[in-house]
């Protein structure tokens, strides 16, 4: 009795999970969920949802907050445990359908159907009859319109655009394999953030995302050589690179490139992205003293960016360092904002009878560091839809032909295109009543 109720229950739920209102709205939710992903930032910290979503907003305190966005996962969204499970009912869903309706339905396609029954061949959307009987003229007639035919006594069946009955199914499970590159993406990867300042190394440590089932690697070791900024002639950034090598645990360098966006360098499915960049600090060398280190600190002033940093040069005078680009000269003012001079990298000035040299402007890259392990799968999965998608408009058409006395009696359905079938059948018609003698 058990064993019966176990039984029940399983084909119960798999009569539920093959349902296409079913399927039609696990990706309505699934659609919903990405919405709001795209709406509310992903992966950022406690802080950063405070600041945008706070909790005296009356616009948004009603409908979100930053304490809602937390509680309910919604900085995280896309790793959610909800939404995982979403995405795994999809994926049975799919599954069962897959198996339980499109594969039966393709193999009842391929079955040579003949209709003997007059009733059976007037139920068919298309229907005429043909003066004469010529079998072999019908085959032909049909061959030329590209059509599979099969012969049976004084019957004929023929379709064409089996594919077009094929597509579905593919359709299927391409969405099946898109899904799988996603949870192994999400299982799998990790995503990571590095802000290196010029000439220092760093390691792969500082996670933002990582998968229940991801790794770190602890033999790769990486070093910035250089990073600069190239500009277009209005003084706009064009581009800003960084020169990365690669070491392995020995210290041997087993790959070195120059990242820029939208060109990253990828070792052993790990893809470095330059993201961002930074000043950090300024070196200098004030009268006969040895090389200081001084920090600066980013403004945005009328929606333009600088640097600045306020600096001792003896006991009663500060002078203040202004930076807007690397490629331009560096302001210096007193402490009334009074213009001093321009200058440049190691160039030197005197101010207040102390000579003032700027060796080095530091600066950080910022790196975006990924492992997709599911990207093949799931770009696999996207092309196979969108081919399988195109496929999906052919049209599948049958024909049956019976030979009845001295009449041939056409009967012809199709899933779509339907002046395109007519078409055909006037193009059969022709082409029959042309090579049979009346």
């Amino acid at each position: 009795m058990q064993l019966l109720n176990t039984k029940n229950i399983i084909w119960h739920t798999f009569k539920k999970l093959r349902n296409l209102s079913f399927s039609i709205s696990l990706l309505l939710i699934i659609a919903i969920i990405s919405i709001i992903g795209t709406i509310i930032e992903q992966n950022q910290s406690i802080s950063y949802y405070q600041t945008n979503y706070p909790l005296n907003n009356q616009l948004l305190n009603d409908i979100i907050n930053w304490k809602i966005i937390v509680n309910l996962g919604l900085d995280h969204i896309y790793s959610n445990p909800c939404f995982i499970t979403v995405l795994i009912l999809f994926f049975c869903s799919l599954l069962s359908c897959t198996f339980s309706n499109q594969l039966p339905s393709l193999r009842n396609a391929r079955k040579w159907k003949f209709l003997q029954h007059s009733q059976k061949r007037n139920n068919k959307s298309h229907f005429t009859e043909l003066d004469q009987t010529s079998i072999c003229n019908m085959i032909y007639s049909l061959y030329s319109n590209h059509y599979y035919i099969f012969h049976k006594e004084t019957s004929l069946y023929a379709y064409k655009g089996l594919s077009g009955r094929i597509a579905p199914i593919i359709v299927h499970f391409s969405i099946i394999l898109t899904l799988t590159g996603s949870v192994i993406s999400l299982l799998g990867g990790f995503t990571a953030q590095e802000i290196v300042p010029e000439g220092e190394i760093f390691h792969i440590k500082n996670t933002i995302q990582s998968g229940f089932n991801s790794t770190l690697p602890d033999n790769l070791i990486g070093k910035i050589n250089d990073f600069h900024i190239t500009y277009n002639k209005d003084n706009s950034i064009k581009q800003f690179l960084s020169n990365i090598a690669l070491y392995n645990s020995q210290g041997h360098n087993i790959n070195q490139k120059y990242v820029f966006v939208n060109s990253p360098l990828i070792f052993n499915g790990i893809t470095f992205y330059q993201t961002d960049w930074s000043i950090n600090s300024i070196r200098l060398k004030i009268g006969n003293s040895k090389i200081i280190q001084h920090p600066i600190t980013k403004h945005k002033i009328n929606n333009q960016i600088l640097w600045s940093s306020q600096i001792p040069i003896n006991k009663t005078a500060r002078i203040i360092f202004i930076v807007t680009k690397l490629n331009n000269q560096i302001s210096m003012y007193d402490t009334s904002n009074n213009l001093l001079i321009h200058m440049k990298s190691n160039e030197k000035v005197v101010i207040n009878n102390t000579t003032v040299e700027i060796v080095e402007i530091m600066t950080n890259t910022g790196l975006q560091i990924k492992t997709d392990p599911g990207i093949f799968i799931t770009y696999t999965g996207f092309l196979t839809l969108m081919i399988s998608i195109i496929v999906s408009y052919i049209s599948y058409s049958q024909i049956w032909v019976n030979s009845i006395i001295q009449n041939i009696e056409i009967a012809g359905f199709t899933n779509r295109a339907t002046l395109s079938f007519e078409e055909d059948l006037i193009n059969i018609e022709e082409i029959y009543t042309k090579y049979t003698w009346i």
